[in-house]
């Protein structure tokens, strides 16, 4: 690791349901809804360089968040992403991307920005370019997310599910988030708003997991494949659910393992993105001791 490098973890995020809120300000755009966030998510690696260049896993990409972020930072930076999430699955690893860039060049290049302005400064980013409306808020916030009220930290407000579960999941393909929040949404935030309702009733990953089902249904958004992996981890008595926006299914515990599926296996991320590598600073030189308490209070 070089001396300016920082990396950051970012937990994925699935989210159960939502409802979209569309704002000319990308601060006040956003979702209501909730979701889980995972241990499995993206490690992002940033090193200052002359221009931005952005790889994941290996492969160079163009990723339009983490491009925005870089721009409203002003900064060039070389950024290496790795994941084991499946993209395009509805795990919001564009979300991670960003907000995991927006964390390590804050400190790399010593922009001073608080926690709720690299969040601000991300999530914007995402919004704007049409790849995810909550993924930001939910994987700063880690745990079990619930989207109250849309938008960045200084308009969104945040509760969550205090609880924690073994995460199963499966995925059978891509589903574009941007072609669905571009399309007509009344009618799935019309569901989202009502899953909403029922979960605030009764906080818990079950009700959770009833909520999603019954939005996916209502949104229209079940595939035959999908539907069919739901109703085999109900028929074993298992919980399962639809990744929004993905042709994945999510399960509590070892529902997708007992209904015969070979998953992929996590947990619940019981935090938030978190810096797990920053530069070597240079040490400050010591002041000697205050006297007295003068200047204290």
């Amino acid at each position: 690791m070089s001396d300016d490098e920082v990396t950051v973890f970012v937990p994925g995020h699935v989210t159960g349901f939502f409802s979209s809120h569309p704002d000319d300000d990308p601060s006040k755009a956003g979702s209501r809804g909730a979701g889980l966030t995972l241990t499995d998510g993206v490690t992002v690696r940033l090193t200052p360089a002359g221009h931005t260049r952005t790889t994941l896993n290996g492969a160079e990409i163009t990723v339009d968040p983490v491009e925005r972020v870089c721009e409203a930072l002003s900064v060039s930076a070389r950024i290496e992403a790795t994941t084991d999430l499946p993209l395009g699955a509805g795990f919001g690893v564009s979300g991670a991307l960003a907000l995991g860039t927006a964390l390590a060049a804050n400190q790399a290049f010593d922009r001073q920005l608080s926690e709720n302005e690299v969040i601000s400064v991300a999530h914007g980013a995402e919004v704007r370019s049409g790849t995810g409306l909550g993924d930001v808020v939910a994987q700063a916030r880690g745990g079990v997310p619930i989207r109250l009220e849309p938008g960045g930290p200084a308009y969104g407000r945040l509760d969550g599910v205090p609880a924690s579960s073994r995460i199963e999941y499966v995925t059978f393909g891509e589903l574009s988030t941007e072609s669905v929040l571009s399309g007509d949404t009344d009618r799935l935030s019309d569901a989202g708003l009502e899953s909403l309702s029922m979960l605030l009733e009764e906080p818990t990953l079950s009700t959770l997991l009833f909520a999603s089902r019954r939005f996916a249904r209502e949104a229209d958004l079940l595939t035959d494949r999908v539907r069919e992996a739901i109703e085999d981890v109900s028929a074993v008595g298992g919980e399962a659910s639809m990744a929004m926006l993905g042709r994945t299914v999510f399960a509590l515990g070892s529902g997708l393992s007992d209904a015969g599926y070979d998953p992929a296996i996590c947990h619940t991320h019981a935090a938030g993105a978190s810096i797990i590598d920053e530069p070597t600073m240079a040490t400050a030189p010591s002041r000697p001791p205050r006297a007295n308490n003068v200047g204290d209070l």
